[in-house]
């Protein structure tokens, strides 16, 4: 299927390694113009020799002195603006309430929160000039369930819901799709941290954290990076057009989080 973006010109955060360079390369593989920004030099670095049509850039989405910078090289660069994925995202501590230090709640909210708030800031006069804008805002299963031992992330991404709801109705006179998308437990390095710190916590094994967690899906898996990035690519195509104010989720029908 011809999804009709080639040309579109898409910022993915944090887009060097997991759901970000899945979404990356998705866009890239319809002939998307894309730009990725990361902290992490490294994982850039592979970007530049694995995908070298992709623009990399280092940027700490929490620093609003370099958001300005990074998108003033991306709007030189393409031009404009198409599509804002904001996927940067951090998972914060896992401990209870009570022993969670002031400086990782508020570096999570900074990092997931403050982050997408400051991208969209920038982003938004450069949609507004775009014939096929959007936003995709990345928030999490922990959006929309409670997640013990996890409370700042899970602030942090039922925040990003209403951030998303809220943006969709201020920019839909100007024709800006929103939407917030829901992942749920998704392969890969960061789920299996995850598992095995709330395993070290419980002194059980990560495969029965893991097993644990499957139960709460209908379909007993994981999903996957790509899973994400094929829903993000969507939305952000004329096929999407009139998809906006959604919370979408993309978790094998997860019913809880533990």
């Amino acid at each position: 299927m011809d999804l009709a973006i080639r040309g579109l010109r898409v910022l993915v955060t944090a887009g060097a390694s997991g759901i970000g360079l899945a979404t990356a390369r998705a866009f890239a593989r319809e002939g998307a113009r894309v730009h990725v920004c990361d902290v992490d030099q490294t994982a850039l670095n592979a970007v530049a020799a694995s995908d070298p049509a992709i623009v990399q850039s280092v940027c700490d989405v929490a620093d609003r002195a370099a958001v300005t910078r990074m998108f003033d090289q991306v709007t030189a660069t393409f031009g404009g603006l198409d599509a804002l994925v904001n996927n940067a995202g951090i998972a914060g501590p896992i401990a209870a309430c009570e022993d969670i230090a002031l400086a990782d709640w508020e570096r999570t909210l900074a990092v997931n929160l403050t982050g997408q708030f400051l991208c969209a800031q920038r982003a938004i006069p450069w949609l507004r000039k775009s014939s096929n804008p959007s936003i995709a805002n990345l928030s999490s299963a922990a959006g929309r369930f409670g997640f013990p031992m996890r409370t700042p992330y899970a602030a942090s991404k039922w925040a990003v819901i209403g951030l998303s709801k809220s943006l969709s109705i201020e920019l839909g006179r100007d024709g800006v799709r929103v939407n917030a998308i829901c992942p749920g437990s998704v392969a890969g390095p960061r789920i299996d941290a995850v598992f095995a710190n709330k395993a070290a916590a419980r002194g059980i094994s990560a495969a029965t954290v893991r097993d644990e967690a499957l139960t709460k899906t209908s379909l007993r898996r994981l999903v996957s990076a790509d899973d994400i990035a094929n829903a993000i690519v969507f939305l952000a195509s004329p096929l999407g057009a009139n998809i906006s104010g959604q919370v979408l989720p993309i978790d094998a029908d997860t019913q809880a989080l533990f």
